[in-house]
């Protein structure tokens, strides 16, 4: 029979949190100690939700789901790039903004050539858990927006992140996101303000 003692070569197993963290908290694993596998499970349980909303807050309605598991495939493919795992948060943010940029041109691009009449939106499940009519009103007058407006409002706004750390995001300079953080609440004001 074996001994329930682990050997001294066995790694000792990550604790299991009872509770969800709070979305600004971060559970204690070591990300630089941890292999890409248990690192990236780990930043898909403390990221996945902010980055659905992101991703459906930049424009990605329908298919937000597969914009985040397209940035988490990207990650672990580029895991060993990374200059620290500090930064893969960030960098799983970068993906999501780059990749419902992507979408909205792909989007446009076909709708110059095909011209089609959508019965109706329709939201999945976690989409529709995430947005109540409120916000949906908010969602809305977002759209009216130029993407890179509304992304730079949803990043300092929505996950609070500086101007600088929009900037990297982003790849444009502090003063691009100065002007389109002025101009795009200036939009913002004038569309909430014919929606009430």
């Amino acid at each position: 029979m074996s001994s329930p003692n682990p050997q001294p070569h066995d790694k000792p197993p990550l604790p299991i949190e009872e509770d969800t963290p709070d979305e600004g908290v971060e559970a204690a694993l070591d990300l630089r100690d941890a292999d890409r596998e248990v690192a990236i499970a780990h930043l898909f349980d403390q990221h996945y939700a902010r980055l659905l909303r992101l991703a459906i807050l930049l424009g990605a309605d329908q298919d937000a789901e597969d914009v985040v598991s397209e940035a988490f495939y990207q990650l672990h493919c580029r895991w060993a790039k990374l200059k620290t795992p500090d930064a893969a948060a960030a960098y799983l943010r970068s993906i999501v903004c780059n990749l419902t940029r992507m979408r909205i041109r792909r989007i446009r691009l076909m709708r110059r050539h095909t011209y089609y009449e959508p019965d109706s939106l329709i939201h999945s499940a976690e989409q529709q858990a995430l947005l109540n009519d409120d916000q949906q009103t908010l969602v809305a007058a977002l759209r009216s927006l130029t993407a890179r407006q509304r992304q730079v409002l949803v990043l300092r706004y929505w996950l609070d992140l500086k101007e600088a750390e929009i900037a990297d995001t982003m790849n444009i300079s502090a003063g691009a996101v100065k002007s389109h953080a002025a101009r795009g609440m200036a939009k913002l004001a004038k569309a909430m303000e014919g929606a009430t």
